[in-house]
């Protein structure tokens, strides 16, 4: 029996630090004069695009193939989570039942380099026979997904950084970043807030910062607040019943006109007469205060700033609340 042997593939030589740092940095520099010609070719045609998923009463699908499908699904994760109602389709799903999930109230946008991805074609024929408006992410305009489209966005003609030329790269980059444009477009003309991102965005520590502080205040049963004519013995009685290591002293309108801290008590033990003096005679006037509607991370930096523990919150100068560094740390912010 004759032997044979096996053509093996000759080892390659292994990289210095220098040409691997050297090679990132080339990827790097590529994609990113590929993300400047994307910005500078931007036009009308992109306006379009977005007006038509603002003005889409439905879902907007995004669908792509292969690469293209991996950054479809993203684009469809960040609308979604920007207030624009989004789910991706896979294309070849899509020809076995998943058309159905596509409505006429939805708009479509499909993501494909070269444009002539083939298991795209049932769902660029679905979109024409019931009229969804149809969006195009490609490199050819005059493809066959470019030329069937209702609004076709052209990528920069950006030669991929793969040292073959051949794997989705550079092209995958652009379409992410037009995704990414799109959804800040459109949440910017939705005057999309921080408290609406935070409804789509609960959990973890994104949705800890959102909080605003009327969400984890002390509210009107636990507010230490005595009268400025109160004596000193009485301001003690209500900071020992509250706990919060401090008391608002209120005057007759019901404005907080100061606060009375246990820093405030410490530097008056000497004082023989100290339980005899009005509220009003040891008070800091003018002390700082947050509205409820601010964000509590806001709240978290003026205390560090100000090195205090705890801030009364106010609205039209009224005490509704107090807010303290143990909320703060509860609430996984601090």
């Amino acid at each position: 029996m004759k032997n044979s042997t096996a053509k093996t593939k000759p080892q390659a030589k292994p990289m210095s630090e220098t040409e691997i740092l050297s090679a990132a940095a080339h990827v790097l520099t590529a994609e990113g004069d590929a993300l400047k010609a994307l910005a500078a070719s931007l036009n009308g045609t992109f306006v379009r695009a977005a007006e038509t998923l603002l003005a889409c009463k439905g879902r907007v699908i995004v669908t792509g193939m292969g690469k293209s499908g991996h950054v479809a699904r993203k684009i469809a994760a960040t609308l979604a989570s920007t207030g624009t109602p989004a789910h991706f389709v896979h294309p070849g799903e899509a020809s076995h039942g998943d058309l159905g999930m596509i409505t006429r109230d939805d708009a479509v946008v499909a993501l494909s380099n070269s444009g002539e991805a083939p298991e795209l074609a049932d769902l660029i024929h679905y979109t024409r026979r019931f009229s969804i408006p149809l969006i195009a992410i490609t490199s050819r305009a005059q493809s066959s997904l470019g030329s069937a489209a209702d609004i076709c966005v052209q990528l920069p003609s950006e030669p991929e950084v793969c040292p073959m030329g051949l794997a989705p790269t550079t092209s995958t980059t652009m379409m992410l970043a037009l995704g990414d444009a799109l959804a800040v477009a459109i949440m910017e003309s939705k005057g999309f807030t921080a408290e609406d991102f935070r409804n789509f965005h609960p959990g973890g520590k994104l949705g800890k910062t959102l909080l605003r502080v009327r969400e984890i205040m002390r509210g009107a049963g636990e507010l230490p607040l005595v009268a400025e004519t109160d004596s000193m013995k009485d301001v003690l009685v209500v900071m020992t019943q509250k706990s919060l290591g401090c008391a608002g002293i209120i005057d007759a309108r019901g404005q907080l006109a100061g606060i009375i801290t246990d820093g405030d008590l410490r530097r008056h033990l000497q004082d023989e007469n100290f339980l005899k003096h009005r509220a009003s005679e040891v008070m800091t006037e003018n002390p700082t205060t947050v509205e409820p509607q601010i964000l509590a991370a806001e709240a978290l930096k003026i205390l560090n700033e100000k090195t205090r523990t705890q801030l009364f919150v106010v609205e039209n100068g009224k005490p509704v609340g107090v807010l303290h560094i143990h909320d703060l740390l509860r609430a996984g912010i601090a």
